[in-house]
This record gives C-alpha cells, sequence and structure tokens, in this order.
C-alpha cells in the first residue's frame, strides 16, 4: 500500500470491529489499511502518510490517547477519529483538546461514520495542498545567494532601497541589482508578487 496516499488507517484490537470497517470504507472505495494495535501502526508511520487515522481509544499496550500523542511528537500529520466505546467519552474529549479532529461512538451510524471520514479527508487535502505551496515557495528562495537572502529579508520588512543600502553598507544601485536577480530567480515580475510568494513560503505549517 503506497503510504503517500490518502489513505483511513484503521488502528483497532478488535478483529470484528476492523473488519466492519473495512467492508465499509471498501464499500465506497476508500482506500484503507487496518492495524490491530498502536504498536503496529507505529511500524510504518512516518510524517509523509497522509489521509484520516480511525483510532481506538482503549486498547491493550499503547492506548489511543499514547499513540496520538506519539504520532504528533514524530511530526505524523493525520487527521484523526477517536473511535469510542461506552464510558470513554471524556476521554474522547481529551483527544480533540490535544488535537483529534472528531469522535464516535460503539456502535457507529455508518453513513454518519462515512461523513466524518470524508470531512477528514477533505481536510487531509487542503493542509497537503497548503504544505506542497509552501514547500515549492520556499525552494524557488533556496537559489539566493547570502548577500540576495539578506536583501530579501528587509525588503520583505518593508524597507526601501535607500535604508537596505545603508543597513548593508552597499550602494542604492547596488541594492536595485539585487532585487532584481532575486525576482529573476524566483520567477516573479512584480514586487506585490514577490512579496505574497514570500509570505507563503514563511507562513507556519499546520499539523
Amino acid at each position: 500500500m503506497k503510504s503517500h496516499l490518502p489513505t483511513v488507517y484503521i488502528v483497532d484490537d478488535d478483529d470484528a470491529v476492523r473488519e466492519a470497517l473495512s467492508a465499509l470504507l471498501g464499500s465506497v472505495s476508500l482506500r484503507h489499511q487496518g492495524f490491530a494495535s498502536a504498536e503496529a501502526f507505529l511500524a510504518v508511520a512516518h510524517p509523509r502518510m497522509r489521509g484520516c487515522l480511525l483510532l481506538d481509544v482503549r486498547m491493550p499496550g499503547m492506548s489511543g490517547l499514547e499513540l496520538q500523542r506519539f504520532l504528533q511528537d514524530q511530526e505524523v500529520a493525520l487527521q484523526v477519529i477517536i473511535i469510542t466505546g461506552h464510558g470513554d467519552v471524556p476521554m474522547a474529549v481529551r483527544a480533540l483538546k490535544t488535537g483529534a479532529s472528531d469522535f464516535v461512538e460503539k456502535p457507529f451510524n455508518e453513513q454518519d461514520l462515512l461523513d466524518r471520514v470524508q470531512i477528514c479527508l477533505r481536510e487531509d487535502q487542503q493542509m497537503w495542498s497548503t504544505r506542497q505551496a509552501l514547500d515549492e515557495a520556499s525552494a524557488r528562495f533556496d537559489a539566493l545567494t547570502p548577500r540576495e537572502r539578506a536583501v530579501m529579508e528587509l525588503i520583505a520588512a518593508g524597507n526601501h532601497s535607500k535604508k537596505i543600502a545603508a543597513q548593508l553598507d552597499i550602494q542604492d544601485r547596488t541594492v536595485d541589482v539585487h532585487r532584481f536577480n532575486i525576482m529573476r530567480k524566483v520567477g516573479v515580475r512584480t514586487l506585490a508578487e514577490l512579496l505574497h510568494l514570500w509570505s507563503v513560503a514563511h507562513q507556519p505549517v499546520q499539523h
């Protein structure tokens, strides 16, 4: 299974629940993969995983909450839907407070669960589209020389050429040359486009 493709990962120690969820997801052609424990899932987890995690909150060994925290520490940015049994709602609420997207109670309504999964998959797509745009924008600025990057940072801070020249102890004309080269390297035609691209490249990544 190619984990860079959006996938619904099922982590539940109950074989019957995993089988039921697999059948449900397969009925609407959603890519999915099941794991009988948190430890089994961790053996394949990595930061480029995409999709949604259906996570049982109470399991032998590592619990769902512990797995959720571990994945956050490892920057595995999957959308998480907590699956709870009777009496586990307080645990699910704690999971929501620490980053889970949603929770469902057993026995769950099939259509309701599918709707929640689809919402999480859309959120995952939006997050990865944003991350890709950030990565692409950042890559364009990687071609700058140290002096060009210093000029770029001062441009982004709102400084005009004379002030930049004074701060870097260079000529005004040299600043203009650097700005021209920066715009050519990153592939923009106007100062507004340059500042927008810099903003995209430096926005915080959402997990």
